[in-house]
């Protein structure tokens, strides 16, 4: 388990660490409450990883894709609004985890149990206005 302190001067240096520590891993689970920095997060993991366009939360269209400069897609889930399994089965979010591609994850509570590990739990809990406590380990 790892663990950080987060903030926004030190964001860039946190999300080059959690992608330096699982290396192999492609399915990231990230948990927090409303406002917690779950979006903040992906969007500085994405910059990292040379997304080229911009990095939005996809809590109305439930799946964005980002392409980087690489040419490879990155798939950012919001399972916010999900209320059945179903609509993430008709989503086909096997078909994006298991495609080797980065996915990112916000709201794994509500479909977690659907997903087979291994994949990354990232838990973000707000210890103040500008500081997050940032706990990260793989499920395999």
């Amino acid at each position: 388990m790892n663990n950080f302190i987060l903030t926004l001067d030190n964001i860039e240096d946190i999300a080059e660490a959690i992608l330096e520590l699982y290396p192999q891993e492609s399915v990231y689970l990230f948990y927090g409450e409303m406002g917690a920095g779950k979006t903040t997060l992906i969007k500085e993991l994405c910059h990292q990883l040379d997304v080229v366009s911009g990095v939005t939360s996809p809590t109305f269209a439930i799946i964005n894709e980002y392409w980087t400069q690489q040419q490879e897609p990155i798939y950012h889930f919001d399972f916010y609004r999900i209320e059945k399994d179903q609509e993430v089965i008709d989503l086909g979010v096997h078909d994006y985890i298991e495609s080797g591609h980065y996915c990112f994850i916000e709201w794994p509570e509500k479909v977690d149990h659907l997903l087979k590990p291994p994949y990354v739990v990232v838990k973000i809990n707000q210890l103040s206005p500008d500081t997050r406590e940032v706990v990260c380990y793989l499920e395999s």
